[in-house]
């Protein structure tokens, strides 16, 4: 009878540390799902940049999202990698093409680059959309 109170304090020990690992799992969303909001919000910061930032604004804000892309993608690549692959690509080619920019682009080179921010929204929206039960 006398290793009948330590059973009874490891039983309640075992039981309060899995109430503590079930809260923290139930309670804690994934660390993708705030690698996902900065990434939106670095996206849309395009839209807050103005003619006077010119092509250095716009790579600066390309680089931010390039960054935060890729925590992105490290983070959930082994939950959504189809996803993560796609947001990887579309601002791989949004970045490049932001790059092979003059400083003084024309009509058409602008256009490439609202096509290839159109494909990371896209890719961005597709990841957002299958992830928003893990992150809700």
């Amino acid at each position: 009878m006398s290793d009948h109170p330590v059973r009874r304090v490891a039983g309640a020990t075992v039981a309060v540390v899995a109430m503590i690992a079930l809260t923290a799992c139930g309670s804690s969303k994934p660390a993708y799902c705030s690698d996902r909001t900065n990434l939106e919000n670095s996206i849309k910061g395009l839209t807050s940049l103005s003619t006077s930032s010119g092509i250095s604004g716009l790579q600066k804000q390309i680089a931010t999202i390039q960054s935060d892309a890729t925590s992105l993608v490290n983070a959930a690549k082994s939950d959504f990698p189809s996803e993560t692959s796609a947001v990887k690509t579309s601002v791989d080619a949004l970045q490049s093409a932001v790059k092979a920019l003059p400083s003084s682009p024309s009509a058409t080179q602008i256009a490439t680059i609202a096509t290839s921010a159109a494909g990371v929204v896209s890719s961005v929206k597709s990841f957002v959309d299958s992830s928003k039960s893990k992150c809700s």
